[in-house]
């Protein structure tokens, strides 16, 4: 679940934070990206001209290895190294907005189960996707996929996002690529928005670097959490009425979550907000503070050529994929993984002077001076 509201505060407060790409700019770049969300993505957007998930003759669903196949190719051709992360286990203050998301498929069942006698097309197709989830099987079916590809993936102890982070803020990957806006609560040094599917909707990539929002937004780490917390995470629900501009005030006024609650608690008559009752806030705060992550030094991944007899063997003879499509598909996934990601510009220049050429520019002075005084004397 993103964070509502926060992409356009940073907007607001931060327009630098901001940078809009095409795929071919990040060139270079090895990034860290959530599968799961990536996984939920393909299983709603790629779709058969009718609308319905692509599914091979054993009525299985392929959507979700069509998308995975085919953009994680485009990545490749664009010089762009992706390491998917997976969700592990989640964490138990996550379990009421698990029960709420269940709480929603029935209901969308219920009405998907009426709206197939006498509703539109449209309308059908619209509930059907509320009902899209990525299951342990699609998951599975995914990293098989990867493997075979030669492309690396991390199982993340918790949530995908913040090993994501993780893995940014150690500089094993350049930046972490989630469609999630709390993920900005692990503090990655880039986020990239839009990685998977810019493309195919001709959409830019979002980048927001994160100091850059802080600096904008004037909130430190704990701030910005607690600003998180109040415009609605996965962990807890909000004060009600608390919008995004009114949440960033009470943050700016108050500095914490924990002072606005005594403020709200201690003048009910001056404000119409009610904080909700056995309200976990302090628990969100700690899971986003304290994260659990593998270390990103703990971590190693490498990519390699595809298994393209294995890659035929199960998306052609398994699920039911075109043998030429797959085989060209592998052939570019060679090509791009064998040649490497090129250097970038920005890799081979720094601004900061080295140790080093400072001393010799010492002894250069010195040699200057001393040759400026036998000049003299003579």
């Amino acid at each position: 679940m993103g964070v509502k509201g926060l992409n356009q505060l940073i907007k607001e407060h931060s327009p630098h934070a901001f940078k809009e790409f095409q795929l071919k700019n990040l060139f270079g770049r090895k990034v860290a990206i959530d599968a799961s969300m990536c996984l939920y993505q393909f299983l709603i957007a790629v779709r058969q001209s009718d609308g319905q998930q692509l599914v091979n003759e054993d009525g299985e669903t392929t959507s979700h290895l069509s998308g995975m196949f085919y953009r994680t190719i485009r990545l490749i051709e664009n010089n762009i190294k992706p390491v998917y992360v997976f969700d592990g286990k989640p964490p138990v203050l996550k379990g009421g907005e698990l029960e709420k998301r269940l709480l929603k498929r029935e209901a969308a069942q219920k009405q998907l189960d009426l709206l197939k006698d006498e509703g539109t097309a449209a309308d059908v197709l619209k509930h059907e996707k509320r009902l899209v989830r990525a299951s342990r099987e699609h998951n599975d079916e995914a990293k098989k996929l990867l493997t075979l590809m030669g492309i690396p993936y991390v199982e993340a102890p918790c949530e995908a996002e913040a090993q994501c982070a993780e893995l940014a803020r150690g500089g094993k990957v350049f930046a972490a690529a989630s469609e999630d806006m709390d993920t900005l609560c692990y503090e990655p040094p880039y986020l990239l928005r839009h990685l998977t599917f810019a493309e195919a909707r001709k959409m830019p990539i979002d980048q927001i670097t994160y100091t850059e929002a802080m600096e904008g937004l004037d909130l430190t780490k704990e701030q910005f959490i607690d600003l998180c917390i109040l415009l609605g995470c996965d962990y807890c629900e909000t004060i009600k009425g608390v919008g995004p501009v009114t949440a960033y005030k009470l943050i700016k006024q108050h500095g914490s979550i924990d002072k606005i609650v005594e403020f709200i608690e201690e003048n009910p008559d001056k404000t119409k907000f009610k904080v909700p009752e056995n309200w976990p806030y302090k628990e969100a705060r700690q899971l986003f503070l304290n994260p659990e992550v593998t270390k990103a030094s703990d971590v190693s991944f490498k990519w390699k050529e595809p298994d393209v007899d294995g890659l035929i063997e199960f998306m052609v003879k398994q699920k039911g994929f075109s043998e030429d499509r797959i085989r060209s598909g592998a052939g570019k996934l060679k090509k791009g993984l064998k040649s490497g990601v090129q250097g970038r510009l920005d890799g081979f220049f720094s601004v900061v002077k080295s140790p080093q050429s400072n001393d010799k520019k010492r002894k250069d002075n010195s040699k200057d001076t001393k040759s400026n005084k036998k000049s003299k004397k003579r």
